[in-house]
């Protein structure tokens, strides 16, 4: 029996014809790993970058290529309604016209506009033509019929030249894959009736989310920190982002993000805070996923110390409690969420974290466990409620763990707010296993 985050889905994994395709084999077996059942399609300029073989042994179907085969007169057809979800890696400039002006110039093309199933797509070219005017608008046709996008970073391409427009890594595609995987019961899509698209239910919400461990300077070179690697955070905005939240990162850790969630850098315990309590003041919704420090030093030294210079006396003192301050500024209707990272006693810890905090939702993972918490792709978390309900949530993707906090979330919130939702300026790149204190 296949287990995985993706046991059970079909994935089509399309494949079109850029330098990144080589990168599309690495997506493909780490989808396979994830428990998917991964169909690849590859058009004929793909075959220029990679073999159709490679593809074929790592797959779980072989290679689909050409609407013409004898077998299946109707190809697209058959595969748009098999998928869970269809995944272009790479997305050229020349697939992304098509897919945005509903030409049907080959199986991949055919088939993503014979779904109705989540559409996710990854560009990848030169600058130049990622910069384009024609490519940004097919983009933003696409996003507008709400197809997810992720976006390429910035790195060396092709011919040696470095700038944006690289296809994002692979880890990141699958996770990104994984998230649209776990989403929701799935809502008709504005604008096509009948079709099925991802649940919205945080439409109209603000949530702000930390993630990452804080960093607390020692001498100009040297911190404080802790083993969080921001990776559950970043799922939590990101799960929220796809359920329609116009969402508020503010993390310590430079991950890649989806468009459409605006990010607020941090390093130290007193930056978050200030960025935290800021956003929390319109926020319908707070998730503490940060590491924050538990300790600082009073006085951290302007000059890189030495060993020629002898031991150096450190003092320290305690960081803020910002879930703490949280609570107590909280204000009518707001959901708070905290985390409890905890090696021992785990439910009796993040209880008591639960009632001296005056928040609504305490996440505890038991960090000791294997495959549990900080750096790991996978978590499993008990969400203890502060009215008296309990959520066990099995070792799973920290995707999925992110969209039970977030049902657990919905279960407290009332209708959204009238013409709820804020424009955001943008987004950058960026576990937040949890503070001791959160």
């Amino acid at each position: 029996m296949t287990t995985g985050p993706a046991a059970g889905k079909t994935i089509v994994l399309g494949v079109t014809g850029g330098i990144a395709a080589y990168k599309a084999v690495e997506v493909c077996r780490r989808l396979v790993d994830a428990g998917a059942h991964v169909v690849p399609v590859l058009t004929e300029d793909a075959t220029r970058f990679v073999g159709a073989v490679t593809f074929s042994a790592l797959a779980s179907e072989p290679v689909q290529k050409t609407l013409w085969a004898e077998a299946d007169p109707i190809p697209h057809t058959d595969l748009g309604r098999r998928a869970d979800l269809i995944l272009v890696v790479p997305a050229t400039a020349r697939f992304l016209g098509c897919y945005a002006n509903g030409i049907a110039d080959g199986l991949l093309t055919a088939t993503v506009l014979a779904t109705r199933a989540p559409v996710m797509v990854c560009p990848a070219m030169h600058t130049e033509m990622w910069e384009h005017p024609a490519v940004q608008d097919n983009l933003a046709t696409l996003r507008r019929r709400q197809v997810h996008v992720v976006e390429p970073g910035e790195g060396r391409l092709a011919g040696g030249d470095v700038g944006a427009g690289r296809l994002a890594e692979p880890a990141d595609i699958v996770d990104a894959a994984l998230s649209v995987l776990s989403m929701p019961t799935a809502s008709p899509v504005a604008g096509r009736p009948g079709t099925l698209g991802p649940g919205r239910d945080l439409t109209g919400r603000r949530v702000v989310v930390s993630a990452g461990g804080t960093r607390e300077p020692i001498d100009p070179v040297r911190f404080i920190s802790n083993r969080s690697s921001g990776k559950q955070g970043h799922a939590v905005a990101e799960a929220a982002a796809a359920r329609g939240a116009d969402v508020v990162l503010v993390t310590t850790a430079r991950r890649t993000v989806p468009p459409g969630i605006t990010v607020v850098p941090v390093e130290t315990a007193a930056e978050m805070e200030a960025a935290v309590l800021q956003g929390a003041q319109r926020a319908d919704v707070v998730v503490m996923a940060a590491a924050v420090a538990d300790f600082r030093l009073k006085t951290p030294a302007e000059t890189k110390l030495s060993k020629a210079d002898g031991l150096p006396e450190l003092v320290l003192e305690p960081t803020p409690d910002i879930l703490a301050e949280l609570g107590r500024r909280r204000h009518e209707g707001q959901v708070l969420v905290g985390f409890a990272a905890e090696t021992h006693d785990l439910a009796s810890r993040a209880a008591a974290k639960l009632r001296g905090k005056n928040i609504d939702l305490m996440v505890a993972n038991d960090v000791s466990a294997r495959g549990v918490g900080f750096d790991h792709d996978t978590n499993a978390v008990t969400i203890l409620g502060s009215d008296g309900t309990c959520r066990e949530v099995a070792l799973t993707s920290k995707l999925q763990v992110a969209h039970a906090i977030l049902d657990s979330v919905i279960d407290r919130l009332g209708a959204p707010r009238p013409g709820g939702g804020i424009r955001h300026a943008g987004a950058s790149g960026g576990d937040d296993e949890p503070r001791r204190d959160s």
